[in-house]
């Protein structure tokens, strides 16, 4: 399990309290935190203190940081044959894991919680939490504009929960600065023939800290612009045989 966190300290111990709860026997839970100013990782070690019977490690990142960066590290690190991550702000329930596991269990290289499949969600009401309704929309106006560039058999280009095998990310590598990555990734997969699978989870609004992706409209028209750039040179890319 990689975590990577960045100013997430109100939500990192509940967060890895509900890992543990879902999957018992989890192998070991990697925060790669990504320097962190309001002690995400220090309350993250404490947590790892407190349960000496968990295999929790802490991996501070201080300088070069990013969020592909964090999730290449972790993926360096594991001990695992299986790599699960997701968004550390709870708004992907802990409690759908094992469902992402038993999708490799049968046989799936990729599985992929998917916002936009039947029985999954986006963000609903988002009164009291810290997330604007402009936000919520940008966001899925981003995704339904995405979605027939790549590949149309995949629905959520930028999910980011995801339980895949570690090989193929070796392999493969993750590309980009930030979110472009996870459909860089997918769509290079697919290509080369991994099996994938979506499976439905609902998101939440975020409680506690601040976005990552964007907190602005300007926010989002600078993100925006780099995932539409990022599924456009990879269609390009497949066309031309240079994937």
């Amino acid at each position: 399990m990689i975590l990577p966190t960045l100013n997430e300290a109100e939500n990192i111990a509940p967060l890895i309290e509900r890992i543990y709860a879902a999957v018992p026997d989890v192998h070991e839970v990697i925060v790669v935190d990504d320097a962190s100013t309001d002690g995400t990782a220090d309350i993250a070690q404490r947590v790892a203190l407190a349960h000496p019977d968990r295999r929790i490690r802490v991996e501070r990142r201080p300088a070069d940081p990013g969020l592909t960066k964090s999730l290449a590290h972790g993926a360096e690190i594991a001990r695992g044959d299986v790599l699960v991550w997701m968004d550390c702000d709870l708004s992907m329930p802990p409690e759908d894991i094992p469902r992402l596991l038993d999708g490799i269990a049968r046989g799936h290289d990729i599985v992929v919680g998917s916002r936009f499949v039947e029985g999954g969600r986006d963000k609903g009401r988002t009164a009291g939490t810290r997330d604007s309704p402009a936000s919520v929309l940008l966001s899925r106006l981003l995704n339904f504009a995405l979605r027939a560039v790549p590949d149309p058999r995949v629905r959520d280009w930028t999910s980011g929960f995801i339980a895949i095998r570690r090989d193929i990310v070796l392999g493969l590598g993750l590309r980009g600065d930030y979110g472009e990555y996870f459909m860089d990734l997918i769509y290079r997969a697919m290509r080369a023939g991994h099996r994938l699978v979506e499976i439905p989870y609902v998101i939440v609004p975020r409680r506690h800290g601040v976005s990552k992706t964007a907190t602005s409209l300007a926010g989002y028209l600078r993100r925006g612009r780099k995932y539409v750039r990022t599924a456009l040179a990879l269609r390009w890319a497949s066309l031309r045989g240079t994937l």
